[in-house]
């Protein structure tokens, strides 16, 4: 009794799979979108870039955006406007809170005063 067929299938299916990839890696790569050559090197540290395109000219703008605020959080009852819950409109006047609603209200359409005083315990 001979065990050489079930092992040439194996060492068969290695070599090829070697020789696949060693092929693989001798192909010179081809950049997926070839640089045009009418494109404008963005300045470096520059707000904005410029570049052409088939359709015109376009402009990239960057600026930073708005730094969150460090405020003391506004009181429920600032924020509810004595009422007793806060409603997404409301939220908007504090934007960290406008921008937790979601969570805040565990997944609702308002925050609760209980709701509102976990929020504020939870880290930034």
């Amino acid at each position: 009794m001979t065990y050489r067929t079930p092992l040439l299938i194996p060492l068969l299916g290695t070599c090829l799979l070697f020789t696949g990839i060693s092929l693989a890696q001798n192909q010179p790569m081809q950049p997926a979108n070839p640089p045009q050559g009418n494109a404008a090197a963005p300045a470096t540290g520059s707000d904005s870039a410029t570049f052409n395109s088939s359709q015109g000219q376009v402009t990239i703008n960057s600026t930073m955006g708005q730094t969150p605020s460090t405020a003391s959080p506004p009181s429920f009852e600032q924020l509810s406007g004595g009422s007793k819950f806060i409603t997404r409109e409301q939220a908007d006047a504090y934007p960290p809170l406008a921008n937790d609603f979601s969570y805040a209200a565990g997944h609702g359409d308002r925050i609760s005063k209980s709701q509102y005083q976990h929020w504020l315990q939870q880290p930034n």
